[in-house]
């Protein structure tokens, strides 16, 4: 089992910058992939980066040159750090892991943590 817990959530105006954490009770190490998602009120959760642990990283649309994925391996920790927010930013974002064990692929979630951006 991997446990994830988010912080860094909060109220801001638009323009402003939010840095969330993600910190795993295991090392980060060995997961294959961190991402982060979001999920705004009343639609599906989509992803807005992701980090493969061969130091890839990938981007939503939308998000791309504003948000910056992270890791630090020595703190089982993964960042995102958002820029110049919109409104549209607003939702509740949530850290993922995905972690093989023995050749079976295990998706771990954090509780989330609210980002709300005012215009």
């Amino acid at each position: 089992q991997v446990q994830l817990v988010e912080s860094g959530g909060g109220l801001v105006q638009a323009g402003e910058s939010l840095r969330l954490s993600c910190a795993a009770s295991t090392s980060i190490s060995s997961i294959v992939r961190m991402a982060w998602y979001r999920q705004a009120p009343g639609k599906q959760r989509e992803l807005v980066a992701s980090s493969l642990a061969d130091g890839s990283t990938n981007y939503a649309d939308s998000v791309k040159g504003r948000f910056t994925i992270s890791r630090d391996n020595a703190k089982s920790t993964v960042y995102l750090q958002m820029n110049s927010l919109k409104p549209e930013d607003t939702a509740v974002y949530y850290c993922n892991a995905d972690r093989i064990v023995f050749g079976t692929l295990s998706r771990y979630w954090g509780q989330g943590t609210q980002v709300t951006v005012s215009s």
